[in-house]
């Protein structure tokens, strides 16, 4: 292998889509739960790995961050050239653009690693690697946030892992985009969008999503919002979510990766 093949960025290009504010759902919750860590480290650095064709959400990732961690930095990673090179008139004081892809070329071992819509593009049996090597790179409190959201962000789903692999589940909407929660299935990431059919744990779990918000009907008088808090209240009955009203309240759930994991 040649010194130019060896230094090649790990991945694949993909299609670069992207939007201003698609990913906002994502950053409050990554803020919210992972805000303290960025705070207390001495040098907090996330990675917005495969911003696309254009560098806003590695723009709107360091603004949100810096809410709640104000030395946060941010480093946007694409394996396009000409993606890095068009990024650069943006780069300020804790924002800079990196070529790369999977073997994160930033020095040391960042707390955050954000990949939103990267793997959609991947077959799914290579998810698990690709977790793997970016699991890797982690910090040791580190976080990586893998997930898929429609086009202008009123729904999306991700994984959140650590560095000992997948921990939780995030469905997360603009309610009123919904007509029931299973809508958000178009948005689960590569490891799940292929098992929503039956005898998988996730198909389950949104079948009884949807049947938690039709008993929850009486509720949509009072909105959406009141709605969806009643429905995931009951899925707590028989489902491991691990958060609370206070996130339900943004439209979001969370539940255990176990519950929800392909079956082998």
């Amino acid at each position: 292998m040649t010194a130019r093949a060896a230094s090649r960025p790990v991945g694949n290009v993909t299609r670069g889509t992207t939007n201003p504010n698609r990913l906002r759902r994502m950053d409050r919750w990554i803020a919210a739960t992972h805000g303290g860590v960025l705070r207390r480290a001495v040098d907090p650095v996330a990675v917005d790995l495969g911003y696309g064709a254009a560098p806003w959400t590695a723009v709107e990732l360091l603004g949100r961050l810096r809410t709640v961690a104000p030395r946060a930095r941010v480093v946007g990673v694409e394996i396009e050239p000409a993606r890095v090179a068009a990024a650069g008139p943006y780069e300020r004081e804790g924002l800079t653009f990196r070529h790369g892809g999977f073997e994160i070329p930033v020095p040391g071992r960042p707390l955050l690693v954000r990949a939103a819509n990267v793997l959609r593009q991947y077959d799914e049996g290579e998810v698990a690697e690709v977790w793997r090597r970016l699991c890797g790179r982690l910090a040791p409190d580190g976080l990586l946030v893998e997930g898929t959201c429609d086009e202008i962000g009123r729904r999306h789903v991700w994984v959140a892992l650590g560095a000992e692999g997948p921990r939780t589940v995030t469905f997360a909407a603009r309610l009123g985009s919904l007509e029931r929660p299973s809508d958000l299935a178009e948005r689960l990431p590569k490891a799940l969008i292929h098992r929503n059919v039956p005898g998988e744990p996730v198909h389950a779990f949104l079948r009884d999503f949807d049947r938690a918000w039709a008993a929850a009907a009486p509720y949509a008088s009072y909105g959406a919002r009141q709605r969806w808090i009643r429905t995931v209240r009951d899925l707590t009955a028989d489902w491991p979510v691990t958060d609370s009203a206070a996130r339900w309240r943004q439209g979001e759930v969370t539940v255990a990766w176990g519950a929800l994991a392909p079956r082998a």
